[in-house]
């Protein structure tokens, strides 16, 4: 049921209208002539406060605002992958046909084309009975995505027509009879976003997300639906981490939503994913990947709708059993675009002019992760992983966003500028990060990786932190006066940083490391460790240790292709004896 009103107050995104007493809040309207498109976020009697998501100037007071009687939704549907949507997810392929390279206000295309057909294959026969979230039948999307046409939720009924063959989106392949009557389904359905989508169980995060980075499955891992955060001042290294965790994620889905960031970033993601292959699949990342761009320069309230059709686009891939993994880049602009329509309400401000429900708002957000079992008979499990970027300004965590958004993530990659000074990427600060996951998985690593795995980070984490310590008395008393074994420790310590947790985004074989892979690494630099320990207890000099040439090979085994792995970590174990026995030689001689 639509209601109109005229516009009595125009303030830069926020349209204030009268006369939409039939109107409710969230619903989608259409502002002026123009049709631009807003939401109502504030009602008092018959006076609502809209959101507009496109640019007002030029609008004027007593201009038509028209409610369609929707909230905003997305719609959900064959198509999705590979494309790329503006934050209210147009198409922007489509717009740039409309009206060519420069974007109009209130263009009007469809989300998912309507002319193009998809060869649809049905599951199900006349006098099955379904229920909300089985699947009826399924597309081949890409290559490597077989899209799974789902009952919409809330409705169940019996099978009455079934059709298969090549339709387009918004033709009927299903009749249902239900207790309403008839229902046609078709290839797409529509979600609203601010709503999480319902799943019958969630699972605990006792499964990793394996992303190839070592210093992230090593010492802070993230779980399968789990959520984690990246803050961190500018050029520390939070986009390309994010494009590394798109790029090699254990993800069979990956949504990246540029939210409020430049555009040289998204076209930098437009420009290598194509080009990019997929290890697991031997396909362009383009065939999992759907990009949502609400870029700086695109009006500043939209940064909200770009964060919710992210993720209700995800959740509606990890309702057919696909683990997804979700990128916003980043989060602190969407709180600017909260903080600017706060004030904009005259609501009462909290910390630093944020509004007082912005923890609440990004919990919202977080808490639609996780690993479930969906809905319908067959209960597929599915699993939905959020890494925002957060931007402090000045880098510094204290500030509001980046304090509300550690009180609700489970995991902290704190990207340090002093790190990405020294050109260590990526630039996570081992000294600050935390996983609250590690624990959960240690049960998974041990059975599907090795027993030593675990041990193997404790001791990491420990010499790290240890060589922290050390660097403080180096500070005061030099080098020279330190004991030998911590000599040891701060040599060792340096291989860590240096051989394992620095790693090349652009280096063709280090870019990826396998968990067996990382296990050698760790297992190489923990035995020289060890084994240096006991010659120097025997009498061995630490500088003769310390400069040993098979240290360098241990630094290199990173280059060293997967294949190869097995044969060289025998080898580097017993040069690494050999050469420490050899000193033990020389000091007897």
């Amino acid at each position: 049921m639509s209601s109109i009103g005229n516009i009595v107050k125009i303030s830069g995104p926020l349209v204030v209208a009268e006369g939409m007493r039939d109107a409710n809040m969230f619903d989608v309207v259409r502002v002026s002539e123009k049709r631009l498109i807003g939401e109502i976020i504030e009602m008092h009697g018959d006076r609502a406060s809209v959101q507009v998501y496109e640019e007002t100037s030029g609008l004027g007071t007593g201009e038509a605002v028209e409610s369609t009687g929707e909230p905003m939704s997305a719609e959900l549907g064959p198509g999705l992958i590979g494309s790329i949507y503006d934050g209210i997810q147009r198409p922007l392929d489509d717009i740039r046909k409309v009206c060519g390279n420069n974007l109009a206000r209130g263009v009007e295309v469809p989300s998912l084309k309507r002319d193009r057909k998809w060869k649809f294959t049905p599951s199900v026969k006349p006098g099955d009975k379904l229920t909300g979230g089985d699947v009826i039948g399924t597309v081949p999307e890409t290559d490597i995505v077989l899209h799974k046409i789902m009952v919409p939720n809330g409705v169940s009924g019996t099978v009455k027509v079934i059709k298969e063959g090549e339709f387009s989106v918004d033709e009927t392949v299903c009749v249902l009879e239900t207790e309403k009557g008839e229902k046609e389904l078709t290839l797409m359905q529509k979600w609203p976003v601010r709503r999480g989508r319902p799943y019958k169980k969630k699972l605990s995060p006792d499964m990793p997300l394996v992303t190839g980075q070592r210093v992230v499955d090593c010492l802070f891992p993230i779980a399968k639906g789990g959520v984690a955060a990246i803050p961190g001042p500018f050029g520390s290294g939070k986009t390309v981490t994010q494009h590394q965790l798109a790029k090699w994620a254990d993800a069979d889905i990956i949504v990246y939503i540029g939210c409020g960031e430049r555009g040289n970033e998204m076209t930098d993601v437009l420009n290598e994913f194509p080009e990019l292959i997929d290890p697991n699949t031997g396909k362009s990342l383009m065939e999992r990947t759907v990009l949502i761009a609400n870029t700086s320069d695109m009006p500043v309230a939209a940064r909200e709708a770009s964060v919710y059709t992210g993720i209700t686009i995800a959740e509606y891939y990890r309702d057919m059993g696909y683990s997804v993994a979700l990128m916003a880049d980043s989060t602190s602009r969407w709180a600017e675009a909260l903080r600017e329509m706060s004030g904009r309400l005259e609501e009462m401000p909290g910390d630093e002019g944020y509004p007082a429900y912005l923890g609440s708002r990004l919990a919202q957000f977080y808490e639609r992760a996780g690993r479930v079992i969906s809905n319908g008979t067959e209960g597929r499990e599915g699993a939905l992983s959020v890494i925002g970027a957060v931007s402090p300004p000045g880098g510094d965590i204290s500030e509001p966003v980046s304090q509300a958004t550690l009180r609700i993530v489970k995991v902290f990659w704190g990207l340090d500028a002093n790190l990405a000074y020294q050109r260590h990427f990526p630039a996570i600060n081992w000294l600050t990060s935390y996983s609250l996951y590690a624990d959960s998985l240690e049960e998974w690593y041990n059975n599907n990786v090795s027993k030593d795995w675990m041990r193997s980070r404790a001791r990491f984490m420990e010499i790290l932190h240890d060589e922290a310590e050390l660097k403080e008395i180096v500070k005061l008393i030099g080098m020279d006066a330190l004991s030998a074994n911590d000599r040891l420790k701060m040599e060792t310590a340096r291989s860590i940083r240096e051989d394992f947790l620095h790693q090349l985004a652009f280096h063709e074989i280090d870019t990826y490391t396998s968990l067996k892979k990382q296990l050698y690494m760790m297992k190489l630099i923990l035995n020289f460790n060890d084994e240096a320990a006991e010659v120097i207890a025997k009498g061995a000099d630490i500088e003769a240790v310390a400069g040993l040439a098979v240290r360098e090979k241990i630094g290199r085994f990173k280059y060293i292709e997967e294949k190869n792995t097995d044969a060289e970590f025998e080898k580097l174990s017993m040069e690494i004896s050999s050469e420490l026995n050899s000193l033990l030689d020389k000091e007897e001689v």
